[in-house]
């Protein structure tokens, strides 16, 4: 179980990219997302990825160098092909599109279908905040396997279905949200299975609908991820619903499953100006005073401190690029596997 510095996962995962048939540029942007996902401290999203995503290049379902075709547009609107492309290279580039209608238009929206998967959502919305502006993006797996059960059921009906919203501000740290609509990822249930490790209760039922804590229960024996909410999963079933619409019935994809399928990541985005709406910089300072004014609460029982939403991520970034990032040793394994089928061990050190 290595823990291992990030520009060494990033050379690892671009060179692996690569030798499956990514382009450099291609193989950086993917590199430099899962990584980021692994410093963030969403390790679901990090290099556990890297050979699925190998693993779906072999089989056709991610086209290396496929094209970005704009299908329709208008001075504040955008609808994108990825055309089976990396998702994180597709969803960069139609961000960076919208980003640009918003500054011309004041705010400006975007779907995107066809692309695999996305990774962590709130990359692309942070690239709006960076620019000043306010950013978001909902995301769907369109007419592929499902994983989550509506409110009162047992059988995967939805995607996990994640939302992100960025906001510019001061703060050292991005101040953002950034969830699926489920009790939990699916990645994060994936990723407990990896480390042979037990879930808590509430997130899975089983094929029976009874609470399950073997994070098997859900690929392998048929169960279901529970909505967001607990006994009031009915909000997050609600906002999942919305995503499925703004994400897959908006963009074209559809919903329920199609087994003949690849996994296809629809999107919606939306970019907002704040200089639309009033003067940046006092927007930001605001905003900065609204997380001082949430972190300076009395705290409750049980907790030392009160963080604004995005700032767990942040320090976990801080302190990983200085420690490292763990890697199971079944990941570890898998990319090292694919190191000898590539001839590139000794390149990578493994």
């Amino acid at each position: 179980m290595p823990t291992v510095p990030h520009d060494r996962l990033r050379t690892i995962a671009d060179l692996l990219l690569q030798r499956a048939g990514a382009s450099a540029e291609e193989a950086e942007t993917v590199a430099r997302h899962v990584v980021g996902a692994n410093l963030a401290g969403h390790d679901s999203h990090g290099v556990i990825q890297v050979p699925t995503y190998i693993d779906r290049v072999k089989r056709g379902h991610i086209v290396p160098g496929a094209p970005f075709d704009v299908v329709s547009e208008t001075p504040a609107t955008l609808v994108a092909d990825g055309h089976w492309g990396f998702g994180y290279a597709v969803s960069e580039r139609a961000m960076r599109l919208v980003i640009e209608k918003a500054k011309s238009q004041g705010a400006a929206a975007a779907t995107v279908y066809r692309q695999s998967h996305v990774g962590r959502v709130a990359d692309y919305p942070l690239m709006a905040a960076r620019e000043g502006m306010i950013g978001l993006m909902t995301a769907d797996s369109g007419r592929t396997s499902k994983a989550v059960a509506p409110f009162g059921g047992r059988e995967p009906r939805l995607g996990t279905n994640p939302i992100c919203v960025a906001v510019p501000s001061n703060l050292d740290g991005p101040l953002f949200i950034d969830m699926a609509t489920s009790a939990v990822a699916a990645g994060k249930v994936e990723l407990a299975a990896a480390r042979g490790l037990p879930i808590p209760e509430g997130w899975v039922v089983d094929a029976d609908g009874n609470p399950a804590t073997d994070p098997d229960a859900l690929r392998g024996q048929g169960g279901a991820l529970l909505p967001l909410g607990g006994s009031e999963g009915y909000k997050g079933y609600g906002l999942s619903v919305i995503i499925e619409i703004l994400s897959g019935v908006l963009t074209g994809l559809g919903f329920g499953h199609d087994p003949r399928g690849f996994h296809n990541d629809g999107c919606f985005m939306a970019v907002f100006d704040v200089a639309a709406f009033r003067p940046p910089d006092a927007f930001k300072e605001q905003v900065t005073e609204l997380a001082g004014y949430l972190k300076a609460s009395k705290r409750a029982a049980g907790f030392d401190e009160i963080l604004y939403p995005g700032e767990i991520e942040h320090r976990n970034t801080q302190r990983r690029l200085q420690e490292g990032i763990f890697v199971e040793d079944s990941t570890w394994g898998k990319l090292a596997a694919l190191a000898e089928e590539y001839g590139v061990s000794a390149e990578l050190g493994f």
